[in-house]
């Protein structure tokens, strides 16, 4: 060790004093203390690498540390990562799974649109064939139009020829029996005078028959104009009239104030007459005669009603009442052409309405009318009616 002196061994310290000896001694004390020396700097050198490699450990050991840190941190961000990786495949499988149920609608929405597709294929053919028919029906009703307005000229033609030819031989007939009535009154006997008086008579009666025929025919042809119609007002005008005509009847009239309608105030001027005339005439053989017009309400519509206490008629003759030409009762119990009836059927008809009677045998009758809604069933009557009374 240095600071200490090296003993010689035995055998070198026998010989020290031979001077070869000692210079090899020396030589050799100076190798081994170069040696040393040497040996001195190698452990020097070999410590400062162990400071240095335990500096940089140290250094290492932070950065493992840090390197530690790191992959911890990395590795909770690898779990939230894994967790929101797990979360997201959830989604994902929730969005593939929707997405299945959206193709299964989907699937089902392309099969109900192909459904559609062939219902408006199917749809479209049968509207194809409904406009066919339509223009098959359009191309009916113009013929049908054209013989319509064919047959009404052939008919104002007729009219004209009935109006004109037909009342020449009938005022010829009824001016030549009055003729010989006047001029050979006293030649002829008595039953000679009731033929003639019989022919005018006939005569007469023909040419009321032809002015009745030739007002339906107007009726049926002529133009509607519509317009608000004081019915109340009407049917005051008419029995004034008619009390004016026969002042020495005792008839009592209830008339409903302020029953308005909208129609052809010509045409319903005529239906008025026709009924508040009938009621005039069938109560004509009683004491007390009472004649009503009013209204009542069935099903949201106004039904019109004209009444009397007279003849009436027996129901089972309803269907026949408004026939052109039918008559219930005797001409010479009460005078008539049978044409009023249809006429007034016609009017009510062109209005878009319907009308019935009912009555009982000298319990008089009732006519119901409406105009613009049919609701009442001419063909059973008006019995369904009387609840509303």
């Amino acid at each position: 060790m240095e600071g200490k002196a090296t003993k010689a061994p035995p055998e070198v310290t026998a010989e020290i004093h031979d001077p070869l000896l000692l210079e090899n001694y020396a030589r050799a004390m100076l190798n081994i203390l170069e040696d040393l020396t040497g040996e001195r700097r190698r452990l020097e050198e070999t410590q400062r690498a162990v400071l240095n490699i335990l500096d940089d450990s140290l250094v290492e050991k932070d950065r493992l540390k840090e390197t530690q840190r790191a992959i911890l941190n990395i590795l909770q961000d690898s779990s939230e990562e894994k967790e929101w990786l797990e979360r997201m495949q959830r989604a994902i499988l929730n969005i593939l799974q929707d997405s299945s149920e959206e193709k299964m609608r989907l699937e089902e929405s392309q099969s109900a649109m192909l459904n559609l597709l062939e219902d408006f294929d199917i749809e479209r053919t049968r509207t194809e064939e409904a406009n066919r028919e339509l223009q098959d029906a359009l191309e009916s009703v113009r013929r049908a139009k054209e013989a319509a307005d064919a047959a009404n000229r052939e008919l104002e033609a007729f009219s004209y020829s009935v109006s004109h030819d037909l009342r020449a031989p009938l005022r010829a007939m009824d001016g030549f029996s009055q003729a010989l009535i006047e001029d050979y009154y006293d030649i002829l006997d008595e039953e000679g005078r009731d033929y003639l008086t019989e022919v005018r008579n006939a005569s007469q009666r023909m040419a009321q028959l032809i002015d009745e025929l030739l007002k339906l025919s107007r009726l049926t042809r002529g133009e509607m104009n519509r317009t608000t119609v004081d019915l109340s007002v009407m049917v005051q005008n008419i029995a004034k009239a008619l009390k004016n005509s026969q002042p020495e009847r005792h008839v009592t009239f209830r008339i409903a104030e302020g029953l308005v309608a909208t129609g052809d105030p010509t045409l319903l001027k005529v239906v008025l007459d026709n009924l508040i005339g009938n009621a005039w005439k069938f109560t004509s053989k009683k004491d007390i005669a009472l004649i009503e017009f009013g209204a009542t309400d069935f099903e949201e519509t106004p039904v019109y009603f004209v009444r009397d206490n007279g003849a009436g008629f027996d129901m089972k003759y309803a269907g026949k009442i408004f026939g052109t030409f039918q008559r219930l009762h005797r001409d010479e119990d009460f005078p008539g052409t049978g044409i009023g009836l249809s006429i007034i059927q016609r009017i009510i008809h062109r209005h878009g309405g319907s009308v019935c009677a009912e009555g009982e045998p000298e319990q008089g009758a009732t006519f119901y009318f409406t105009l613009d809604r049919p609701v009442l069933k001419e063909r059973l009557g008006c019995s369904y009616l009387r609840h509303t009374r």
